[in-house]
């Protein structure tokens, strides 16, 4: 016999769900929730019922020299379908980190044609801060899901796309990355970047789009900030380390009602390669070796 849910999608309440949202349907078998954290920040401790989804391994082109390319369609659809993301399917992503990977996968999502998505306010901190309970990580569900996902055309850009949107008055290039990554005062984490920010690009580092707890920041707020990094702008392109946390700033333009936005796949890692590209900052490469941050 059927039931309501076979026919009825669980809709979303927006993009943004609360931890309290999310408490009232875990249970429900059209929800898949899953843990995006990057390697950084994952931990052993997960959301009740919440699965692994690995934006390093199968949600990433394992062609492109980049970290954290958007993989082909049938790659994406593939892993879609091994986490059982279906058709009918309610996806909800969090991180260790309040919001920085969960919104890539809000983005990769959606820019495949998929709408029920969205990311939890605060992520893993903010359930765990509020004594919800945790668990370890579910396994893949022995039945594949049956989703189908085909890239959007304009929603990750390259670099000749980011370099038209430097000279479109029209247009604003955010990066996401901190201040001092930005302005070149820091050295890149990631060696051999030079060090600084593309010429006319705003900096907007994604963290001030959050409060401390890591949850985004009430909507009149975020509208602010958003309009003061690129007032009036018809279109905004937003950049950062890897194509990470430049999906928080996508979030929260989008929230903030813009609707021509994208995401530069390639971010710094592959601007600030060296070639010539032009680079506002110290001319020197970065001196410091070290593992990648994921955005």
């Amino acid at each position: 016999m059927s039931t309501p849910h076979d026919d009825a999608p669980l809709e979303l309440p927006g993009p943004v769900v609360s931890t309290e949202w999310l408490a009232g349907h875990l249970d429900d078998p059209r929800l898949v929730l899953v843990d995006a954290s990057s390697t950084l920040n994952r931990t052993g401790e997960a959301l009740p019922g919440a699965l692994l989804l690995d934006l390093d391994g199968p949600f990433s082109d394992p062609a492109s020299d980049l970290p954290h390319t958007a993989p082909p369609a049938a790659q994406l659809t593939a892993a879609a379908r091994d986490l059982g993301i279906s058709r009918t399917s309610t996806v909800v992503a969090y991180d260790g980190k309040g919001i920085f990977a969960s919104a890539r996968v809000w983005w990769l999502l959606r820019s495949a044609g998929f709408e029920r998505v969205a990311v939890l306010d605060g992520g893993l901190p903010a359930w765990v801060a509020e004594g919800r309970p945790t668990g370890a990580h579910a396994a893949p569900p022995a039945e594949p899901g049956d989703v189908e996902l085909a890239p959007r055309p304009g929603r990750f850009v390259g670099a000749e796309d980011v370099a038209r949107a430097l000279d479109d008055p029209g247009a604003v290039v955010l990066d996401a990355r901190s201040a001092g990554r930005f302005a070149g005062t820091e050295p890149e984490p990631r060696p051999g970047l030079r060090p600084g920010h593309m010429p006319g690009a705003v900096s907007l580092p994604y963290t001030e789009l959050q409060d401390a707890q890591g949850r985004l920041l009430p909507l009149p707020r975020l509208r602010e900030r958003i309009e003061a990094a690129a007032p009036g702008a018809r279109r905004i392109v937003t950049s950062c380390g890897s194509g990470i946390t430049a999906c928080v700033l996508a979030l929260g333009a989008h929230l903030a009602g813009r609707e021509d936005v994208a995401v530069y796949d390639g971010s710094w890692s592959e601007w600030g390669r060296p070639g010539p590209r032009p680079v506002v900052g110290p001319e020197t490469l970065s001196p410091r070796p070290g593992p990648p941050p994921p955005g």
